[in-house]
């Protein structure tokens, strides 16, 4: 006997946050679709602080982010294009007023609890947020003169300005963090002895991982790793490099290595990749703003040797690889039997990735690390083996964007606050919730535009290509000014806008099946999901999408199915309904925080 599908739950906080595909996808779950909403309105200023609320850095994330949410949006499904939901948050970060009265309160009476940070990252920053208004006395402790870590030394002033930087890390540190910068740490056993109630590790992935090459060595004073060189010239250690250089890797790091090489007087600048072009980790946009600032990206091309002259670098051999799929759809690089490669050079910056490297953290404090130096952690608190001590960022799991550290951040101050209070800090955890508001007003109008602009994604303006080369701190996007934010703005969906259905008010008259433009409401017997699926007016496919499954109506038997995949959240269905038995609902999902 097969199972019938069961009603679906819609109280079940996970599922609308399912069909937000942006705001599922956002490790941090910004809600997307509201701030947007906002700036549409030109409501700037609460646009901003929706997202500070969430992410903390949307004006640094608005120029940085790795946009996990883009490639889920719905618009993919329907012209492409995402919506530009990274650059939007930076229209709302570019043209917002005043934050001061939205920003918490921050006791002057402390709860007697003191925490240390450790690393001015921001992960470190994002937990100090979260706890300062709590009554916590929050104590950082940075190894550099200024706090930021890698949004400072690490991403170059050409695509995320110091004043942008400055501001949103400056909101953090006047809260009252006490700040020790300057502060190296060597031991967190002297940390754990100056009384700390609990620990923070936020230091990230700070070793660059080298090549183990002929003429590794003598060729040293030329090669340079990635990161390290980024953060000379961050620093004002670097002001140019000269002759040809050659980048090593296919990430972000590179990219950012490559363009500022360009900037700071290279003869030449070209990236080398052991990859093929498709599977490179850097974002689409950074590939793409390399290429058309005439930087070439030369794929399939392992390292062989370094070629070293009189205790000069001459340049690189390479061996030629080609990409062959395998059974199990992976890539396997085979030689091509072509002769290798010689590449002239005069200075190499490899940036070939990022190891976590806590040398600093004794081995008998009962934290347990991996083969690659990452502390083994619970996954939801970020607790280690020492429940003093939480880890979050790059110095948790490795390498991964800013988001990310924004939600472990999220995470670990919850666990340092349940710790601190003496309670559990997995069983006692805030739970998510979901709260549906109807969004009708009268018989055919919504609070909300729900028209479907067919618009494709608008373009950035970005600044002159001569004049940005010239200099490494003038920004190459300029953003979208306030009419191409708000023309962009309208191109969003509305996701967290649902579609709810109420059974008894059900006639079974099929005039939502018939206006819907996209196929996706079905009315028909119950069955087991694959055959259901199949059953639809439209067969749904996407099994990562869930089924919205009625309980059964009381005339027929049968069940009403919608394919939350294909949906374009327009409203059609619920102001074509003669009952009232479609209503189109905004579903607020609440991800647990500490607050105040």
């Amino acid at each position: 006997m097969t199972a019938l599908m069961k009603p679906t739950d819609i109280q079940n906080p996970d599922y609308f946050h399912k069909v937000v595909d942006c705001q599922w996808a956002c490790p941090a779950h910004t809600p997307v679709p509201e701030y947007i909403r906002l700036i549409s309105q030109e409501r700037y200023t609460e646009a901003y602080m929706v997202n500070w609320d969430s992410n903390v850095f949307p004006g640094i994330l608005g120029r940085t982010c790795d946009r996990p949410c883009e490639p889920a949006c719905r618009r993919v499904r329907t012209e492409e294009k995402p919506v530009a939901i990274c650059r939007l948050k930076r229209v709302a970060a570019d043209h917002k007023g005043d934050i001061r009265d939205y920003l918490p309160r921050i006791p002057t009476q402390k709860n007697g609890k003191k925490i240390a940070l450790i690393g001015a990252g921001p992960a470190s920053l994002a937990v100090a947020r979260d706890l300062m208004p709590m009554g916590y006395e929050v104590h950082l402790f940075e190894r550099d003169a200024k706090a930021g870590g890698m949004m400072r030394s690490q991403i170059p002033a050409f695509r995320l300005p110091m004043d942008v930087l400055e501001e949103e890390v400056n909101l953090i540190l006047d809260m009252g963090v006490v700040c020790h910068f300057g502060a190296e740490i060597t031991s967190m056993q002297a940390i754990l002895d100056q009384g700390f109630d609990a620990v923070f590790v936020g230091t990230g992935a700070p070793r660059g991982r080298d090549l183990d090459l002929p003429g590794r060595a003598e060729a040293d004073p030329f090669i340079h790793l990635g990161i390290d060189w980024l953060a000379s010239v961050a620093f004002g250690h670097t002001e140019k490099i000269e002759g040809k250089v050659v980048v090593l890797g296919g990430g972000n790091t590179a990219m950012d290595c490559c363009r500022t090489s360009r900037r700071l007087g290279a003869e030449s600048v070209q990236v080398v990749v052991r990859s093929a072009f498709e599977v490179m980790k850097a974002s689409e946009w950074e590939k793409e703003e390399a290429i058309a600032e005439g930087i070439p990206i030369i794929n399939n091309r392992p390292p062989k040797s370094f070629v070293v002259e009189d205790g000069k670098l001459k340049g690189m051999v390479f061996e030629c690889v080609e990409p062959v799929k395998q059974d199990d759809g992976r890539l396997k690089y085979v030689p091509t039997g072509e002769p290798d490669v010689f590449v002239e050079c005069d200075h190499v910056l490899i940036a070939i990735g990022q190891d976590n490297h806590c040398p600093w953290i004794e081995r008998d404090l009962g934290i347990e690390f991996d083969r690659w130096d990452c502390p083994v952690l619970d996954k939801e608190t970020l607790q280690s083996g020492n429940p003093k001590i939480f880890f979050g960022g790059d110095a948790a799991f490795g390498p991964e964007n800013i988001i990310w550290a924004s939600a472990h951040a999220h995470k670990a101050a919850i666990s340092i606050h349940l710790f601190c209070q003496g309670m559990d800090v997995k069983a006692d955890r805030p739970p998510e919730g979901v709260n549906l508001i109807s969004q009708k007003m009268g018989m055919h109008e919504w609070s909300y535009d729900s028209e479907h602009d067919p618009a494709p994604r608008y373009h950035v303006p970005h600044a002159d290509l001569a004049h940005s080369l010239a200099n490494v701190k003038i920004e190459v996007e300029l953003g979208f000014d306030r009419h191409l934010g708000a023309k962009e703005a309208q191109r969003c969906l509305n996701c967290d806008v649902q579609t709810v259905f109420t059974e008894k008010l059900c006639i079974e008259c099929d005039a939502c099946v018939d206006i819907c433009p996209m196929d996706c409401i079905t009315f028909t017997d119950n069955a087991d999901e694959p055959d259901l699926r199949q059953m639809l007016m439209a067969p749904a496919d996407n099994l990562a999408q869930d089924l919205y499954v009625s309980d059964t109506l009381a005339d027929t038997g049968r069940v009403m199915v919608k394919d939350e995949d294909v949906c374009l959240h327009c409203g059609l269905c619920a102001e074509r309904c003669p009952t009232g038995a479609w209503d189109m609902q905004k579903s607020v999902i609440n991800i647990p925080q500490v607050h105040a």
